[in-house]
């Protein structure tokens, strides 16, 4: 059986792994027509109708301090919180990819300098970095991935790099190179595939650490432009109203939660579908 076929027939048996997965594709279909579903502008302001609660005529969630149409700004706060965590996971995942697999392929001096340069990056806070990153290059959207991906490639390299030691002494491995295959198709053809398992199950956990940060970023007034609806400027924008407007707070403060959640689940139910070890353990719990 295919790793595919596992993960869709464990998939298939779970309905907590089936929630997660059609809540995560609720926001991926909802962030991708954005512009068509929302019911106005989300920048539009109306300081006659400001502080609407939800279910109000015209505003099914409520507007916020300037007026603007709350459920539009979270739609499109759907979209921005997704290009940057499918963005900067994509990245970040090709840079460390490459860096591990030279690195556990090459080994020497080469696996040395990788491995100091990994630890180096490992030093700081993960956060205290993207804070430092992005006061530097400024708000935007293409700093928060860069910074996003500055700060998240070396997981990836060690992932790989440990993958790649374990695999590069195997039967199939040497007789790849025994008939004169290069290390570039080695990597790529022989190693990089046996890799993707746990690659893919890190890459699913790290969406929702990448939505998470780039909320806080944006709390914190570091993320995206005052003409960009984000979860969590809409956070912080609903402070100072949480007495008499909780809806500003509490509705993007769900939205985070949902599809963090939603994307953990579906990443616990990847490993659980696609680690061997997890499937041995499953098996031999069953009684005979």
């Amino acid at each position: 059986m295919t790793g595919l076929q596992k993960l869709f027939r464990f998939l298939g048996s779970s309905w907590l792994a089936m929630s997660a997965l059609a809540v995560v594709v609720l926001f991926v279909l909802v962030g991708m027509f954005a512009p068509w579903i929302s019911p106005q502008d989300p920048n539009l302001q109306d300081l006659a109708g400001r502080l609407q609660p939800p279910l109000s005529e015209g505003h099914l969630l409520g507007t916020d301090g300037l007026g603007r149409d709350v459920l539009s700004r979270l739609i499109h706060g759907t979209r921005i919180s997704l290009i940057v965590g499918f963005s900067a996971v994509l990245l970040s995942a090709v840079i460390g990819i490459a860096v591990g697999l030279v690195s556990g392929y090459v080994g020497g001096w080469v696996d040395s300098l990788l491995m100091r340069i990994v630890d180096a990056w490992l030093a700081f806070p993960f956060l205290l970095l993207a804070i430092a990153i992005v006061a530097v290059l400024g708000r935007g959207l293409d700093n928060i991935v860069i910074a996003l991906v500055i700060t998240g490639w070396v997981l990836y390299a060690r992932l790989v790099r440990g993958e790649t030691l374990s695999l590069r002494e195997r039967e199939f491995v040497l007789s790849a190179r025994g008939l004169g295959a290069s290390p570039m198709t080695i990597m790529l053809k022989h190693i990089l595939p046996n890799c993707m398992a746990p690659i893919l199950v890190v890459a699913t956990l790290e969406v929702g650490v990448v939505i998470v940060t780039e909320a806080s970023l944006s709390f914190l007034g570091l993320g995206a432009s005052a003409s960009e609806p984000s979860w969590g400027a809409m956070l912080s924008d609903g402070r100072a109203y949480l007495t008499r407007a909780w809806w500003l707070a509490t509705l993007p403060g769900l939205a985070i939660f949902g599809i963090v959640l939603a994307v953990n689940i579906l990443g616990d139910s990847l490993r659980d579908a696609l680690d061997p070890r997890h499937e041995k353990l499953r098996t031999d719990d069953v009684p005979v």
